[in-house]
């Protein structure tokens, strides 16, 4: 009687509505601000300084959400330790840089938001309902960023964000495109409203076009590996043909249109021919970032502990970044740094393998699992051709692979010592599982 009451209690408590509201409206203005750029497009905001502002209270929120939380800061999974590690690695690189100490320093200093904003994710975040709302601010964000950018910048030779931030450079913009495209599916696929699937079936139309539109090499490479994984998952795993069809018209409409830029940037990689400005700029492009890259091998070789935050392109003479996120990590910030770094998007992966497997997940679940899983492949692939070491969203994107599996923890928790789960072994036999483990289903 006393395990049944105390089982009922504690599902009741599950129920109950979540806590810490103040903490979670700052982490959202943080996420609005950060994703959204409102200062660099809406007059009158450019002289405040929002992102100060809202890391201030995002702070104050975890400050705040000590002690209040179903999850203790004492208890943070390794990836917050892994990312926290790699801070120290940065700002210890910044103290004994060879080019600029005190500019590495503040800029590190700077970056270390996103460790705040993690850690408040993590510690906010304790039901679907907020982690959607999260994910919805990222998503409905770049969707703005890509409509207001092709307004902007329609008689540009490639299309840039809006005025500074990070989406100022083409390559930043088609970087953030694609890796909040799964998002946008997987809101379009759990949407129950008409209205609502045409809207985001617009948006991402209108990503597509932006993306193209950019000209960057980089952003469609993992454009297409981040859309095959995709599809994989939604289309023919989640048994939705059409997704297939659709994905192949809209290419082939989108490519013919828009997509001239593009393909004369890939012929340019080749020296031969070369006819317009663009395709003399795009061949300077490419071998620029071939010296760039074997530059910060040596300068790994020479300096192992690195050169500080944003100081490789000072040290190179060209005043541009490496543009390979792997290598911009470990010239930087050293090999410490690139060693916690890659530990810390092993957990975002590992985070999602649980989830992935099971087959007792509702259907938001399944669908944003499978988009984080595309985002952070979009991610890993595409640091390969890009400088986005300190862009947020991928580190956003860990961050919700590990709210999401806290809340599936938390979820299984309900379930009692020594009960027996249903899930079954391979021979069909039930099996116990401890409070707090996944269920290792099939």
């Amino acid at each position: 009687m006393e395990r049944i009451q105390s089982r009922a209690t504690r599902e009741a408590e599950s129920q109950k509505p979540a806590s810490l509201k103040g903490a979670f409206f700052w982490l959202s203005a943080f996420y609005v601000v950060y994703c959204a750029r409102p200062e660099d497009w809406i007059p009158g905001l450019k002289d405040i300084p929002l992102a100060k502002i809202s890391g201030i209270f995002a702070l104050l929120g975890i400050m705040v959400s000590a002690g209040k939380s179903k999850r203790s800061l004492r208890d943070l999974p390794a990836e917050a330790k892994y990312l926290a590690a790699m801070m120290g690695f940065l700002f210890l690189a910044g103290a004994l840089s060879p080019v600029w100490k005190g500019g590495a320093i503040f800029k590190t200093l700077d970056f270390s938001k996103v460790l705040i904003a993690w850690v408040l994710t993590y510690v906010v975040v304790t039901n679907f309902d907020r982690l959607r709302k999260i994910i919805f601010i990222q998503s409905a964000s770049v969707v703005l960023i890509s409509i207001v950018s092709m307004a902007k910048g329609r008689h540009t030779a490639r299309l840039e964000g809006v005025i500074g931030g990070i989406y100022s450079n083409p390559n930043d913009l088609a970087f953030a495109i694609v890796l909040s495209f799964p998002f946008c599916m997987a809101f379009l696929l759990s949407s129950r409203r008409v209205l609502s699937k045409m809207l985001w079936l617009l948006s991402m139309l209108a990503m597509s076009f932006a993306l193209l539109l950019t000209a960057s090499r980089g952003g469609f490479i993992t454009l297409l590996l981040t859309g095959l994984v995709g599809l994989w998952h939604f289309g023919v795993k989640g048994k939705r043909m059409y997704l297939i069809a659709a994905a192949l018209f809209v290419a082939i409409v989108a490519g013919l249109s828009t997509g001239g830029r593009l393909k004369d940037r890939f012929l340019a990689i080749s020296d031969g021919d070369l006819e317009t400005g663009m395709e003399v700029s795009a061949h300077g492009s490419y071998e620029q970032r071939r010296y760039l890259m074997l530059e910060s091998v040596e300068v790994i070789e020479h300096y192992p502990l690195g050169i500080g935050f944003g100081n490789f392109p000072h040290y190179s003479g060209t005043w541009v970044q490496v543009h390979v996120a792997y290598l911009q990590m470990a010239v930087e910030g050293g090999v410490g740094a690139l060693i916690f770094y890659l530990l810390f998007f092993r957990r975002g992966l590992k985070n999602l393998k649980p989830v992935l497997r099971a087959k007792d997940n509702d259907k938001e679940t399944e669908l944003f699992s499978k988009a984080l899983h595309c985002s952070l492949i979009g991610f890993l692939v595409g640091g390969i051709f890009a400088p986005e070491a300190y862009q947020y969203f991928p580190y956003f994107a860990v961050a919700y692979t590990s709210a999401l599996l806290a809340l599936i923890k938390d979820k299984q928790r309900l379930q009692l010592p020594g009960e027996e789960m249903p899930d079954r072994s391979r021979f069909g036999r039930k099996r116990k599982i401890r409070t707090g483990e996944l269920a290792p289903v099939r």
